[in-house]
């Protein structure tokens, strides 16, 4: 018996009206290629600050508000400084946006216990082909080289000044109002000295063999404050290694749930 054709032509006039359908539709979005560089600096100084690379750093947050009909938009996924307290983005969409930044400084955006609005200093701007941003911020601390480093018997000694970058009262007048406050959380904990094979040398590239550290308890560091001090670097790093070293220090605060350091600049390290 012969088969007639109706089957066959209604099958494909499914086909058709499937391939005429948007799931067969192409995406016809631009890709997105707006750029956001920004960089981090602190309002006394003018002066970058330095950070780590990665969640122990200064994080970005974007949230896009061009979306029509969205009572709370989504932030997009965060992205963080790079060491020298510059970032960039280079795959954004045109838009508005806030740009909230989180790190080693009192935080832009402060609210109560109760979710009451103290102080919002986050930015709000249109992203539009390269657009550049500059956020001012009150450091807890500054770390400085106080002398070039010196090698002895594959250990690093080097020296180094902390001092406040925000004053005590100041920390608590902006820290306070936020709640659970607690007289201990100006207080320096610990120094470090990073050591690692990496340029990009901080706590979460530092190597364990050789960083070094000194720990504070209560204020007790407070009588260090702007003088010379001493630290050095742990084991021993073989001969003719080149290494990277960066010190670093911090306070008994965390903001967005990290205790993040405050940092000087790299310096480059022969073993001889």
């Amino acid at each position: 018996m012969k088969k007639t054709p109706t089957l066959c032509y209604i099958l494909l006039g499914a086909l058709l009206s499937l391939s005429s359908c948007d799931l067969f539709r192409l995406d016809n979005y631009d890709e997105p290629a707006e750029t956001l560089q920004g960089e981090v600096v602190d309002v006394a100084t003018g002066e970058r600050v330095l950070t780590d690379q990665g969640g122990e750093g200064v994080r970005i947050r974007l949230t896009e508000l061009s979306w029509t009909g969205v009572e709370t938009p989504t932030h997009n996924p965060d992205f963080y400084c790079m060491p020298d307290g510059t970032f960039q983005h280079t795959k954004l969409f045109k838009g508005s946006y806030n740009i909230r930044i989180d790190g080693p400084f009192i935080p832009l955006l402060r609210e109560d216990s109760n979710g009451t609005l103290i102080a919002d200093e986050t930015k709000t701007m249109e992203i539009s082909g390269v657009t550049q941003v500059r956020f001012e911020v009150q450091p807890f601390l500054k770390v400085e080289w106080v002398d070039l480093p010196t090698v002895s018997n594959g250990k690093i000694t080097a020296k180094v000044k902390v001092t406040r970058a925000v004053s005590e009262t100041d920390f608590r007048a902006k820290i306070e109002p936020m709640g659970g406050w607690d007289n201990s959380f100006s207080n320096i904990t610990d120094i470090q000295l990073f050591v690692s094979g990496s340029s990009s040398v901080g706590y979460r590239t530092r190597d364990t063999r050789w960083t070094g550290q000194l720990e504070y308890t209560g204020n007790s560091f407070d009588a260090l404050l702007g003088q010379t001090v001493t630290i050095q670097s742990i084991g021993a790093i073989p001969s003719g290694r080149t290494v990277f070293i960066r010190a670093a220090a911090r306070i008994n605060y965390a903001t967005e749930t990290h205790r993040r350091y405050n940092y000087t600049e790299p310096l480059e390290v022969l073993v001889p």
